[in-house]
């Protein structure tokens, strides 16, 4: 039997495996810690080979403030730039640094420093809490999170296997519990995926093939979501420290260069927006000891409870964007941006290749 016939046939099973599930879990979960921390995020970039105009685009975390994460200070440094100024994406208000040299020669390194205050997030599943207490979400915010994009294509395949799996579901948050317990059972995480993966939810359907890294499987579960008309989105960041569950492979710290995450949210009436993160349930059983883990192993049930709901706050988000148009590019939308990016002499620089785009990102946590 080939890999997409077996796709198709077994979409129901976890609907089917679900019926055991409680719709809230009582199981021994993770201890989330209380109170505010704060971290100083330093990223400093270098061109290597700037070959005429050249233009620097760095992400910053979100500026919004919410119930798990501010955004304290934020300051640069671009030596010889003809312009460096702080600007807003339009469509998801992703904020970014935009540096440009007209002059090659005039090039210099950019330093960019943030402090970030988190604190770990949790959504209880045991009754909607009083409306007073959850931020209100506009039904213009809501529709742009139920909108196809170019890699997240929520007709097809996409359709027609989320309602496979969310058959006989009551409402978002048990068809939104079916599609997570579906992609953690379903996907794999590929340590061969350069970065975080491009997230490419049609390609990924179509060929059978459902392993990727973050940007992959979290894509995977916010492109199914939207299909069943449950507004969801991907949270792109950085994980600025080490875990405080003890998952070793949930956590980074110093020298965060490759430490970005791509996470998940979707949004249920009386509750607001609901973290989640199936990725990561795969991150503990590849990386977590040498020779990975079962998903039947203690350790990855109980990141997968936890994952469902809540988020460790060792990370900072940065944005909701897809299909970017980076402000003074001629070049096509960019899928995602969480990665620092480049061009010069009218070239796109990958920003993965550390021989023409050096680039290093550390965190430190502050005292209180």
């Amino acid at each position: 039997m080939r890999r997409r016939e077996f796709l198709y046939l077994s979409a129901a099973v976890p609907a089917a495996a679900l019926a055991a599930w409680p719709r809230r879990l009582k199981a021994v979960e993770p201890q989330l810690l209380p109170g505010w921390r704060t971290f100083e995020i330093v990223t400093s970039v270098e061109v290597a080979a700037p070959s005429g105009h050249t233009q620097l685009w760095l992400p910053l975390p979100a500026s919004v403030s919410s119930e798990y994460q501010r955004l304290l200070s934020t300051n640069w440094d671009a030596k010889g730039a003809s312009h460096a100024e702080l600007a807003v994406v339009p469509g998801y208000d992703v904020q970014l640094l935009h540096v440009d040299w007209s002059d090659a020669a005039a090039v210099r390194p950019v330093t960019l420093t943030h402090r970030v205050a988190t604190r770990d997030r949790r959504v209880s599943l045991d009754a909607p809490p009083p409306a007073r207490a959850r931020a209100a979400e506009s039904a213009s915010t809501l529709k742009n999170y139920l909108r196809p994009t170019t890699f997240l294509p929520t007709d097809g395949i996409v359709r027609t296997t989320a309602q496979r799996i969310c058959a006989a579901r009551r409402d978002e948050i048990d068809k939104a519990r079916a599609l997570y317990e579906w992609v953690v059972e379903n996907t794999t995480r590929d340590p061969k995926t350069p970065g975080c993966g491009i997230g490419d939810v049609g390609s990924m359907l179509r060929s059978g093939y459902l392993g990727g890294k973050c940007a992959d499987i979290n894509a995977l579960f916010v492109a199914l979501a939207r299909s069943v008309s449950i507004p969801a989105r991907d949270a792109y960041g950085l994980r600025v420290a080490d875990s405080r569950l003890g998952y070793k492979s949930l956590g980074r710290s110093g020298d965060v260069s490759k430490a970005q995450h791509c996470r998940a949210e979707f949004y249920a009436r009386d509750y607001g927006w609901i973290p989640v993160d199936p990725a990561d349930v795969r991150k503990v059983m590849l990386e977590e000891v040498p020779g990975g883990l079962p998903v039947s192993d203690p350790k990855v049930q109980a990141a997968r409870h936890a994952l469902f709901g809540s988020w460790e706050m060792n990370w900072v988000a940065y944005n909701h964007g897809h299909d970017l148009a980076l402000p003074g590019s001629a070049k096509r939308p960019i899928a995602f941006f969480m990665y620092p990016n480049a061009e010069t002499g009218g070239e796109r620089i990958n920003s993965l290749d550390p021989a023409t785009f050096r680039y290093e990102i550390h965190s430190r946590e502050l005292e209180s």
